[in-house]
């Protein structure tokens, strides 16, 4: 009679010199972390769709105009910014949990993880230039390159 190991029992760290048997807390910081921030993205994501669809004139109205109108805001602003991080930090929390779950090899596992650290990095750094430097009307720019409602001068 052969016996099959249980597939959801966790597999037993590989030993070896400088390798730590536990993770400690940082992976339920992070399983606690993903309930928490979950809840948030409900709430900053929904009240995002209701603001820009159902409060407005619907998808019709979203355009250049619309953003920078919002984006004039700093509420929006760090709305916008808070939902960008968290969903960022999120999914890459999320997509480390899965590499770690099928990555057999340390090597993979660290190509994968930082090539998503990366991605995460470029992701999070640009978006918040964006935010934060957005600005419809530049200075020094011909009025016909201008949106319609720009002042020229």
């Amino acid at each position: 009679m052969t016996l099959i190991a249980d597939p959801k029992a966790p597999r037993p760290p590989k030993a070896g010199p400088g390798r730590r048997t536990t993770r400690g807390n940082v992976e339920l910081y992070g399983w606690v972390f993903m309930r928490v921030s979950g809840v948030l993205l409900l709430v900053l994501i929904f009240g995002h769709l209701f603001v820009n669809l159902v409060t407005g004139e619907g998808v019709k109205a979203i355009d250049f105009a619309f953003v920078a109108g919002k984006w004039a805001s700093p509420f929006w602003q760090v709305w916008d910014l808070l939902m960008l991080w968290l969903a960022m930090i999120h999914g890459t929390n999320g997509v480390r949990t899965i590499i770690n779950d099928y990555a057999e090899k340390d090597t993979t596992r660290l190509v994968l993880k930082s090539l998503v650290g990366l991605a995460f990095l470029v992701v999070v750094v640009l978006g918040t230039l964006v935010i934060f430097t957005f600005n419809p009307c530049p200075h020094g720019v011909a009025a016909d390159l201008l949106p319609s409602f720009c002042t020229a001068g």
